[in-house]
């Protein structure tokens, strides 16, 4: 269905009509507008307004479809019970260093609640309030990378609390409630998940939380630690929330943000909102990743120093930044 009336593809303008007689999804549940980038039409096409087609111009590139994310939901099943027969029959698990197995259940555990809170409750709402079928079939592929990625950590520890001895697979729940060093991380997700402009969270989750926070966490400590203390199982489950991320969802959102900041009627009005979001949400993102670095010193073997993950995560964020023609702001200089 499209949001728009005049829109070829949008079928008959009553099946999104409303009780007031407006027809199309309203467009002011977000500030960004969308001209596009065709010529002028006939009609007045109103930044804010029901019948605004340059909405219409994203495409997501990605492509991929329900029957994907179960065929990914079933590799990852195959690759982690290959991981676990592999530990069986060497006998790993059962000399797992106890401090590493703490790690794991605590902070492993903890991100889950991370992936549930953005999955279950940024994602799905943004979803519902998108303007096109694009926009929806996007954000909702990226509610449910989120929500599968929070079940295979599940899959993980359930695995683990049968295969290692001592392992304390509930744990996680106290450490997200009470742990400080989660503190931050559990305000922002819980603040983005009541964020009620979909493009505002979808940016500041896919743009600014990721770069700063989850890939930090993942790649920067989780899989650089695992490397070190021999852990395949926890670094192949970690890789598949990566690959979501930075080959699909990182993707389409700044494809989708581009097009908006190069808009040829709003692009600075929208390249003024997104900076403004970067100097709210930059400054609680990196407050929640320092609020982590206690995590760098509880395993076995250490990963590398926290300072130079952090580094990596703000030079990657910049990066992005560029991409999309955003300056770095002040705040990423903390």
């Amino acid at each position: 269905m499209s949001p728009y009336p005049d829109h070829a593809e949008g079928g008959p303008s009553w099946w999104n009509a409303s009780a007031e007689g407006g027809v199309g999804l309203p467009l002011d549940w977000t500030v960004l507008r969308a001209w596009g980038h065709a010529p002028p039409r006939a009609t007045t096409r109103g930044a804010g307004s029901r019948s605004a087609p340059g909405w219409q111009e994203f495409h997501d590139g990605n492509l991929a479809g329900e029957a994907i994310v179960h065929q990914d939901t079933a590799a990852v099943g195959a690759a982690v019970a290959r991981q676990v027969q592999v530990a069986r029959s060497t006998g790993d698990l059962g000399r797992w260093d106890p401090r590493w197995s703490r790690f794991v259940a605590n902070n492993v555990g903890a991100w889950m609640h991370v992936e549930r809170n953005l999955g279950r409750g940024l994602f799905a709402e943004a979803n519902r309030r998108s303007p096109t079928p694009a926009h929806r079939n996007a954000i909702a592929l990226n509610s449910m990378h989120r929500i599968r990625f929070g079940q295979n950590l599940a899959l993980l520890l359930h695995t683990l609390a049968e295969e290692v001895p001592h392992f304390e697979g509930g744990a996680h729940v106290r450490v997200w409630q009470h742990d400080p060093a989660w503190a931050g991380v559990r305000r922002v997700t819980e603040q983005l998940a009541a964020v009620t402009d979909w493009a505002e969270a979808v940016f500041v989750a896919n743009i600014v939380f990721e770069p700063l926070v989850g890939e930090l966490f993942r790649n920067h400590l989780v899989q650089q630690a695992c490397l070190r203390n021999g852990d395949n199982i926890t670094s192949t489950v970690l890789r598949t929330g990566q690959r979501c991320y930075a080959g699909r969802d990182l993707r389409y959102t700044t494809t989708m943000f581009g097009q908006l900041a190069a808009d040829r009627e709003f692009a600075m009005h929208n390249l003024a909102l997104m900076d403004l979001w970067l100097a709210v949400w930059v400054p609680p993102c990196l407050d929640a990743a320092r609020q982590l670095q206690t995590l760098w010193s509880q395993p076995p073997v250490a990963p590398p120093r926290f300072e130079d993950g952090l580094d990596r995560a703000r030079t990657r964020l910049a990066l992005v930044l560029t991409d999309l023609g955003l300056d770095r702001p002040e705040e990423l200089n903390r």
